[in-house]
């Protein structure tokens, strides 16, 4: 059942009645929601907008058989933006789950070694790839990188986060204490592919929500009805990218 926390939400389901519908199906019963945000955080560039963090969680929380909300996502340490983000998931009652990011310098000089090896290229090129490439084409990128090194640039900050253990555990323990019926992933990484095929194999509902083009294939193998979120987009996105048509009926 579906019962509008806000004004908005109100307007939105009355505009959009079959969407409600869909997803009244899918939440059924007990249903659970996990979100792998730093997944969610990088369809941004490919949707051209973004989801808004409490006015998601004000559209789950209007669907009455949805009981919680688990938010994945990395805290970087000293970072303002990052920190206030989790406040702010603690503030609208997300089950947050964090962790330290972990910021390693991958090495970019290329000082003292052959202008044709791809030792340094490997660390950023994956294998299939770089055996591909041709010897001027490894020269070439070589080159640039040593222009890198004379501007006193010798590396680059990777940063590491992840959590489909955490989010695969917590799926299987919910299932296995009967915490609900219903598992909603939103992620489309090839990790969960265990945890998901486990989950229908004894009978569960499981759905992903993602976009086109980022499930994987080994996501997609586990035969989880696949939820684009392109259909809900102006329930959950940030109040400026609310789509222009839709924009002037909620005025």
């Amino acid at each position: 059942m579906f019962s509008p926390k806000t004004e908005r939400l109100k307007k939105l389901a009355e505009i959009y009645p079959d969407r409600i519908s869909e997803l009244e199906g899918l939440f059924d019963r007990d249903t659970k929601v996990y979100l792998d945000w730093s997944n969610m955080y990088h369809w941004s560039s490919r949707l051209g907008w973004r989801v808004d963090l409490k006015r998601l969680k004000q559209f789950f929380d209007s669907f009455t058989t949805v009981k919680a909300v688990n938010l994945y996502n990395g805290t970087l340490e000293g970072d303002e933006g990052s920190m206030q983000f989790m406040a702010d998931a603690t503030k609208f009652d997300y089950i947050v789950v964090t962790k330290p990011v972990k910021i390693m310098h991958q090495s970019l000089d290329v000082t003292g070694i052959p202008g044709n090896s791809p030792s340094v290229l490997e660390n950023f090129i994956k294998k299939p790839l770089l055996q591909k490439l041709s010897i001027e084409t490894v020269e070439y990128l070589n080159g640039r990188l040593k222009e890198l090194n004379d501007r006193g640039i010798k590396h680059v900050e990777v940063r590491k986060c992840n959590f489909d253990v955490e989010i695969g555990r917590d799926m299987l323990l919910d299932y296995e204490r009967g915490n609900n019926s219903t598992f909603i992933l939103w992620s489309g990484d090839s990790d969960f592919s265990d945890p998901v095929s486990q989950l229908i194999k004894d009978r569960k509902e499981v759905f992903i929500f993602s976009t086109s083009r980022r499930v994987s294939s080994e996501l997609q193998s586990t035969g989880a009805p696949i939820f684009d979120i392109q259909k809900i987009r102006n329930f959950i996105c940030e109040a400026k990218d609310i789509q222009p048509e839709i924009k002037s009926k909620l005025q």
